[in-house]
């Protein structure tokens, strides 16, 4: 197995951040673990890249979260590979609660930063859960967010 970044990054929450309190190893032993689980190098060190941006990403947008409302206009950029979905997915969130201004921009920066030609809503959940899931106190959020999971689930909706 070669795996995605997200599929390492999937497999690393899997195995260490869904405990109560997450006993995550120094990055050297994760990184020897993932590839004895048969992930390739150069994506362990791209995930482990990913994760190491993500804890000190947040850190940094401290202030933001605190505004409310307002328009987010994409660069061109961000539009090229932000399906309609995605955005469309990540005003949802945002107007469902789930997601905060600030949280809202960590999730755009990390979703980008997986390298994927146009990531898709599947791959957007999984971001917003890790960014979530990184941030004390956001225990309400999860559950909102499994909760429009397992709705979306019940009723069909495309992925």
């Amino acid at each position: 197995m070669t795996g995605s970044v997200l599929d390492i990054l999937i497999y690393v929450f899997d195995r260490y951040m869904l405990n109560e309190q997450p006993d995550v190893p120094e990055r050297e032993h994760l990184a020897r673990d993932l590839q004895q689980a048969g992930f390739a190098p150069m994506n362990v060190e791209r995930a482990l890249d990913w994760l190491t941006d993500l804890a000190f990403g947040h850190q940094e947008s401290g202030n933001v979260g605190k505004a409310h409302g307002g328009v987010r206009v994409f660069s061109d950029s961000e539009l090229t590979r932000l399906s309609t979905e995605c955005r469309g997915l990540l005003l949802s969130l945002e107007r469902a609660g789930v997601l905060d201004v600030a949280q809202r921009e960590i999730v755009i920066e990390r979703l980008l930063a997986l390298d994927t030609d146009e990531p898709d809503t599947e791959q957007l959940k999984w971001v917003v859960l890790m960014v979530l899931s990184s941030q004390p106190g956001q225990e309400i959020a999860v559950e909102r967010l499994g909760g429009l999971m397992v709705d979306d689930a019940q009723f069909g909706a495309p992925h």
